[in-house]
């Protein structure tokens, strides 16, 4: 019998993490969803069956302990999603401080505690994946938006760091490019607006996310784009 693969979640909320947990456990994995606040993740834990492990991302000792808790409680992880981000807007002479370093600790030094976590847990068995979320200011830096794209494109650094590291000891690290809004809810009223599929479906993002996983070690990609049909790029 083939083993049950075991799947992290950090940064779970009702987005694309709720469907990747619903995909996931699914496919018969067991899932822990990591989160600053668990008291939001009841119903989806219920739903899904999954454990639910508080985890302050940007904290090295919060992501310590929840890995050594997530450990004891559902095994070691063959998968790591790694999916909080922060942003902050507005013209680069008035931004606050404060708030850009808010966004680069979650957006990007949280990605490296969490990726270097996932890489000490998986070392030993020489397998795994760690798959980080990214966005459009992954690889575009817009007007009034210096900081999500420079917590973003600092995310896409690591991961393409980590591939080239981590590929010939058996573990795939590869990055999503989320170019597009997500739709949040079936009856959303900006997909209306955009056309049929005009958003990405949070499902079928979750579904890439498997597929990436579950590819053949001859034929890795380190990086996807998903975007809706009618998105510009």
């Amino acid at each position: 019998m083939a083993k049950r693969e075991t799947v992290y979640i950090i940064g779970a909320g009702s987005g694309l993490s709720a469907s990747l947990a619903r995909l996931f456990a699914g496919e018969g994995m067991k899932v822990v969803l990591g989160a600053r606040d668990t008291g939001k993740l009841g119903a989806l834990a219920k739903e899904t069956g999954a454990g639910c492990i508080q985890c302050d991302a940007v904290d090295p000792a919060g992501v310590e302990k929840f890995f050594a808790d997530a450990a004891s409680d559902a095994g070691p992880p063959d998968i790591v999603v790694f999916n909080p981000s922060y942003r902050t807007r507005g013209p680069i002479a008035e931004l606050d401080p404060e708030e850009v370093r808010k966004a680069i600790l979650i957006s990007c030094f949280a990605g490296f505690l969490v990726g270097q976590a996932a890489a000490k847990a998986m070392l030993a068995s020489g397998s795994g994946s760690i798959l980080f979320t990214g966005a459009s200011a992954s690889v575009k830096g817009y007007a009034q938006s210096a900081a999500f794209a420079m917590g973003k494109f600092g995310l896409r650094g690591l991961a393409q760091s980590m591939a080239r590291e981590l590929a010939p000891k058996g573990i795939h690290v590869a990055h999503f490019v989320i170019d597009g809004g997500i739709r949040q809810r079936p009856n959303d009223a900006r997909a209306g607006a955009r056309g049929e599929d005009g958003m990405l479906d949070p499902g079928a993002i979750a579904r890439s996310y498997l597929d990436i996983h579950r590819q053949h070690r001859s034929a890795w990609t380190w990086e996807i784009e998903l975007r809706p049909w009618v998105e510009k790029f």
